[in-house]
């Protein structure tokens, strides 16, 4: 390395500087680069199953029986369509890169040895399929049989990351046999969870777990069992701390409608669910989500109204809201966030919100601990 007459290392001789890994998330508010956005074209109405019993709202059981393996509604589907749109033209233009996945035909009828389905369900939630922990994506083993193959929509994009030099992993490939399944499935009383999955075999959606830097925060539920959070816990070894929450929630099914991380020390709770949190979380500012604004009549085939809170985080002040939630927009104002607007109301009719139609691949950040 040599220096100019002013003692200054030349610019073509500096040394580089390190760029961001393609895969980088610790948390979930560093400065957001790349995002996967899922795509709702090709969705598929899924297959009456006793795990859609005991997570689905109880007045869409009848829309499942009679329309399992046909398509969702297309009237639906391009208002979603028409959303996701605008939902990637505001990632763009906030600087942020959008990856979406291939748009598969998830009508199409499959089966292993055990078993067959009707169809699939969609790509729509790349939240649910994948977890990015530091600078590596794994797949998620679960347990919806509905979703056996959907991670096939993301695989191209998965490979590319791998080849620039991502890790690349995934969780056991489950059998999904009827031992999986409490076919008996009963409605809990008295507050109690009858989780409809046994420990047969480790299974897990990615959207049970949410990161705080060293520390993981999962929930066990529906999709997710005890032998599927020790498997992520040996998996990723001794640099994370995967903490196990209860909330109360008879019908637990991802996290991010419950607990939501929105910077170093703030954290949103859904004020139905979250009466307690562990004592590791005393020193952090608990934010409580205001009532949802959804009207009764809007159709959810597969959440609860509280998707309001189901955001993402820019960085540690920018935050996208549903343009019609207007309760959590002020309260994220009155916080001193600045939440962006964006028509997704007709997206969440599909069980998601923001985190769930997301990953995010790459936050500018590195790996800390925030307790």
């Amino acid at each position: 390395m040599t220096t100019n007459y002013a003692g200054f290392v030349s610019e073509a001789e500096a040394p580089p500087v390190k760029a961001t890994p393609v895969v980088n998330a610790f948390n979930e508010w560093d400065p957001l680069e790349e995002v996967i956005v899922g795509v709702i074209e090709g969705s598929c109405v899924p297959t009456w199953h006793v795990t859609l019993e005991a997570t689905m709202p109880p007045n869409q059981s009848g829309f499942y029986k009679r329309n399992g393996g046909k398509p969702f509604p297309k009237e639906q589907v391009d208002a979603a369509k028409r959303e996701l749109e605008e939902f990637v033209h505001i990632l763009e233009a906030e600087g942020v890169t959008v990856r979406r996945p291939d748009a598969l035909d998830h009508t199409r009828p499959y089966s292993t040895p055990d078993w067959s389905s009707s169809g699939g369900l969609y790509a729509a939630m790349p939240r649910d399929t994948l977890l990015a922990i530091g600078d590596e994506i794994i797949e998620a083993p679960m347990a919806w049989r509905s979703r056996y193959f959907e991670i096939n929509a993301f695989r191209p994009i998965i490979k590319e990351y791998f080849l620039r030099g991502a890790r690349w992993s995934a969780g056991p490939k489950p059998q999904l046999t009827e031992d999986l399944y409490r076919q008996k499935y009963e409605e809990p009383a008295n507050g109690a969870v009858n989780y409809v999955i046994t420990e047969f075999e480790p299974t897990f959606d990615a959207a049970d777990f949410i990161r705080c830097g060293k520390d993981i925060f999962v929930q066990k539920s529906h999709v997710t069992n005890s032998f599927g959070i020790e498997w992520l816990r040996r998996h990723l070894g001794d640099r994370f701390t995967i903490h196990e929450l209860k909330f109360d929630d008879d019908h637990p099914m991802h996290i991010d409608a419950s607990l939501m991380p929105l910077a170093p020390g703030r954290a949103l709770v859904n004020p139905e669910r979250v009466k307690k949190l562990p004592k590791m979380f005393d020193s952090w500012e608990i934010l409580r989500c205001p009532k949802p604004c959804m009207p009764d009549s809007h159709t959810l085939y597969m959440t609860s109204k509280w998707i309001n809170m189901n955001i993402i985080m820019l960085d540690e002040e920018r935050v996208i809201v549903e343009r019609q939630e207007e309760s959590i927009a002020r309260a994220f104002k009155e916080w001193g966030f600045k939440p962006i607007a964006c028509n997704f109301r007709n997206f969440n009719t599909f069980g998601g919100s923001f985190h769930c139609a997301t990953l995010d691949v790459r936050r500018r950040g590195a790996l800390k601990s925030y307790f």
